[in-house]
């Protein structure tokens, strides 16, 4: 089982980025992306790494983000 954070501001982006969290995505209700972790982050856009050579753009707006965390 697992336990989302909902990030919203810039300091909750850095925190994530900063702890390499795990994150997952939602966009129109429906998860677009999965267990990346932040790599950079601005107004507009947050880049997420979900595997070496694989990154996904967000659109900061559109989308929701989540830290994944895992319940104990």
């Amino acid at each position: 089982m697992s336990i989302n954070r909902r990030l919203t501001t810039d300091a909750d982006f850095q925190e994530a980025m900063e702890r390499q969290l795990r994150m997952r995505v939602f966009k129109d209700d429906h998860i677009v992306d999965s267990g990346g972790v932040i790599l950079r982050f601005d107004d507009n856009t947050v880049v997420i790494q979900t595997s070496v050579s694989e990154l996904a753009y967000h659109n900061r707006r559109d989308c929701e983000f989540f830290e994944l965390k895992r319940k104990t």
